[in-house]
């Protein structure tokens, strides 16, 4: 799992990444969000055909401006640097795996 914690290790691991990325914007504070983390741990060791990541929105608020986030979990999909998909709210494996 990718523990994002700067602008510059978001571009090195996600925007310039050699495969898909999904990363999860969340906040500890939030129900829906750690409700979802084991999840994105499992995906995270589900497959080689993509990396997940994590973003706490508290710590990287610009970021989180930046790809419009405004509520949290929102899981978001990047693919050779570009944002291809996105999903707001808690969400089933299923329905992740679907982003990609």
């Amino acid at each position: 799992m990718l523990i994002i914690k700067t602008q510059e290790q978001f571009e090195q691991d996600v925007l310039n990444a050699d495969k898909p990325v999904m990363v999860d914007f969340y906040a500890e504070w939030c129900g829906p969000c750690k409700a979802m983390a084991p999840l994105m741990d499992e995906l995270d060791g589900a497959q080689d055909q993509y990396y997940v990541g994590k973003v706490n929105v508290d710590e990287m608020p610009d970021l989180a401006r930046q790809y419009k986030v405004a509520s949290v979990p929102t899981v978001l999909v990047f693919r050779d640097g570009d944002c291809v998909n996105r999903s707001v709210g808690l969400a089933n494996r299923e329905e992740l795996e679907g982003l990609f």
